[in-house]
């Protein structure tokens, strides 16, 4: 074992202790010398802990303080949920829609010291430059508006990319928002925007690459019909999005929600409205109990 990476403080000395070759300089004389970066609790790290304990290189009491953030961790206005990893297998995304920027660089800083990656969502360009002075390392997607930083970037869950449909350009910002979810969460995107049924033909080209995909997002304002159409052609999982794109009697949404939830095309799932967000998080599910089923380790 090396010590450093993912491992905390206690973790890490026990490791050095074990190996003193490991440490920086060869000797074990200032525990202030061993170079480590506080890392989120894997389910290995969990292994390798307990591992040390029962081997009495770490003592209890060295277990139970490294053990301390695993449930959450308070910062004051936000109880960072650091589990969550564990249970879902991809850190706490932050809603950025009500909070201030100093809650967001707080709460983001946070997480990314701990998992190597953070994601924000629901970021308007003006509170992106405020979070942006405060924490530098979050880079802005407009499209998408979100915000992002990847120190360790995800191991991929599936070699076969995710479809992402969009029926016209003016979905792109909840399509984008699905998109960049899934391979925040190690999954692969395969984009197919601006094949709505105004033009029905342009989706027919693209059938190959919808057959092919293990789940398929599929994005739509207007009356919604689009998922509908996708869900009868492939026998893929169909996760459907409505958006808030459309005129008057659309009803922000509500229309194309209506349409999709009542589909003549048979087991469509429905997220919320202009909620990419939930759309990649129900399809990492998806995917991680289908290896967990056969057996592979997500």
């Amino acid at each position: 074992m090396v010590c450093g990476g993912d491992q905390g403080p206690a973790v890490c000395w026990a490791i050095l202790r074990e190996n003193p070759a490991s440490a920086p300089d060869g000797s074990l004389d200032d525990p202030a010398d061993v170079d480590y970066a506080v890392g989120v609790m894997h389910p290995e790290k969990l292994r390798e802990l307990l591992e040390l304990v029962q081997r009495g290189t770490l003592d209890i009491d060295q277990a139970v303080s490294e053990l301390a953030l695993l449930p959450f961790e308070d910062v004051g206005m936000a109880r960072i949920d650091h589990h969550r990893h564990l249970r879902q297998g991809v850190p706490e995304v932050v809603l950025g829609e009500a909070k201030t920027a100093e809650q967001i660089a707080t709460i983001a800083t946070k997480i990314l010291q701990r998992h190597g990656r953070v994601l924000v969502t629901r970021v308007d360009a003006t509170k992106a430059t405020e979070v942006a002075a405060l924490a530098p390392q979050l880079e802005y997607i407009a499209t998408a508006r979100l915000m992002r930083a990847v120190d360790r970037a995800p191991d991929m869950l599936l070699a076969e990319p995710i479809a992402v449909v969009a029926a016209g350009t003016s979905d792109l910002p909840v399509a984008e928002e699905a998109a960049l979810t899934l391979e925040f969460a190690g999954l692969r995107s395969e984009r197919v925007y601006d094949v709505g049924v105004a033009g029905i033909h342009r989706l027919f080209g693209e059938l190959p690459k919808l057959s092919a995909a293990p789940a398929i997002i599929v994005v739509a304002g207007m009356e919604g019909a689009l998922p509908s159409v996708v869900g009868g052609l492939v026998a893929a999982p169909i996760v459907a999005v409505p958006t808030s794109v459309g005129y008057g009697a659309a009803l922000s949404g509500f229309t194309a929600l209506f349409g999709m939830l009542t589909s003549c095309a048979s087991g469509i799932t429905v997220v919320n409205i202009d909620n990419g967000f939930g759309a990649a998080m129900a399809v990492l599910r998806m995917v991680r109990t289908a290896g967990n089923l056969s057996g592979l380790s997500r």
